[in-house]
């Protein structure tokens, strides 16, 4: 359901030649979720009614600047009781834009928030195993303990301290 919405939201911001300004407004949108807790309570929940989520991101739409086209959407998604599932329609824009860019998406791992620069570099080797430029979904899972793991369409590689020292662990125990 959510790639119906994706898509539908994609192709009418492409025929209006408003895909970057369409994509912009929904990084701003989904950081603002990411943010607050608040608004992702809002998101959510199923207790509050369409009246109420209506009212709520109409005010967090305009205090962000964002009208037009994904104002519309945000409308129509409300009206429709499908609020809950905006995160995943937005994941689904950016997935067909970065295929119309001949990009790749990687989610990036990591115990700590990487820097710019390692960001930069990442990317640059990325994009050199790939062939293809690459966009960064960087996410901070401190359980790791240390290193990465990548996941770049179906290949995963992970690199991290936690899934080597659970991989000695279980040698240890068959050596016993």
């Amino acid at each position: 359901m959510a790639g119906r919405y994706a898509t539908a939201l994609f192709e009418l911001a492409e025929s209006a030649g408003n895909l970057d300004a369409a994509a912009s407004d929904l990084a701003t949108i989904a950081g603002l979720i990411k943010k607050s807790d608040d608004l992702r309570r809002l998101v959510q929940s199923p207790a509050y009614g369409a009246d109420a989520q209506g009212r709520a991101f109409a005010a967090v739409l305009a205090k962000a600047e964002i009208k037009g086209l994904v104002a519309n959407f945000i409308g129509l998604v409300i009206q429709n009781r499908r609020l809950f599932a905006l995160p995943e329609m937005i994941t689904g824009f950016n997935g067909l834009l970065a295929a119309k860019r001949g990009e790749v998406s990687a989610d990036v791992t990591s115990a700590h928030p990487l820097s710019d620069g390692q960001l930069q570099s990442l990317k640059a080797s990325l994009k050199t195993a790939t062939g293809r430029d690459v966009q960064i979904n960087a996410k901070v899972e401190p359980s790791l303990l240390g290193g990465l793991i990548v996941k770049v369409g179906s290949r995963m590689i992970d690199s991290s301290l936690k899934t080597k020292l659970t991989s000695l662990k279980l040698s240890m125990k068959e050596a016993s």
